[in-house]
């Protein structure tokens, strides 16, 4: 009983889903491509008939891009969801950006 969506293929997107998938917040994801579209097919993940993802929020917009350092980056409550930021290493979470103290661009938050 797992609800699937569909996102257009990008690499950002990819990257995005890539992290989600390693930090246990969809199950799976794989590109398809239908009449020269390419797209990114998501299996979401349930908790107790609950979807795991509740929000997502986008942080950095195209009107106004929000940059932080490595220490600036605070914890999505309380440590309980995350944030994805596009640092020089290529777009990782908040957590890979402390380890390797390192700051970017947020561009979004998940919980």
């Amino acid at each position: 009983m797992h609800k699937t969506t569909k996102v257009l293929f990008s690499k950002v997107n990819a990257a995005i889903l890539e992290i989600l998938k390693n930090e246990g917040y969809i199950l799976d994801y794989q590109k398809q491509i239908i009449d020269n579209i390419s797209s990114l097919s998501v299996k979401l993940k349930y908790h107790n008939r609950l979807p795991v993802i509740r929000s997502i929020v986008r942080v950095s917009k195209p009107g106004c891009r929000r940059y932080s350092q490595y220490k600036d980056i605070g914890k999505v409550y309380n440590g309980l969801g995350i944030s994805i930021i596009s640092t020089s290493q290529g777009i990782i979470a908040d957590h890979d950006a402390h380890r390797l103290k390192i700051g970017g661009e947020i561009l979004c938050c998940i919980f």
